[in-house]
């Protein structure tokens, strides 16, 4: 029993040359893509990094404060350290939400023009 393969369903998109690609990263619409995603991604991540490292250094440093009890047997640092992973939940929720909502739309938008050659 022989069975074909349906046709591939999805338009064909036209490869953009070297200089469309290169005029595409010299416009100021991909200019405003850039600023939108440095201006989130660049902050959060260096202040992902601060509180990571204060973390680490309140670890090493600062045994007693972080050895302190808060309720049973939950001190400072499991708590500190619980809320790294809450955190990078967070920001990974926040960063898909600010993506969806302002870099994919321009995004598609110079790559629609792009393929499509207009």
């Amino acid at each position: 029993m022989a069975t074909e393969t349906p046709p591939h369903s999805e338009p064909h998109h036209r490869l953009p040359s070297t200089e469309e690609f290169v005029a595409v990263q010299k416009s100021a619409e991909f200019g405003e893509l850039r600023r939108s995603y440095r201006s989130f991604a660049f902050p959060l991540t260096v202040a992902f990094i601060v509180w990571y490292l204060l973390y680490v250094l309140l670890s090493n440093y600062a045994g007693g404060f972080m050895g302190t009890k808060l309720f049973g047997n939950i001190n400072v640092a499991l708590v500190f350290g619980l809320a790294q992973f809450l955190t990078t939940f967070l920001i990974a929720w926040w960063y898909a939400r600010h993506a969806a909502a302002k870099l994919d739309p321009k995004a598609e938008a110079i790559k629609s023009r792009t393929e499509g050659g207009a």
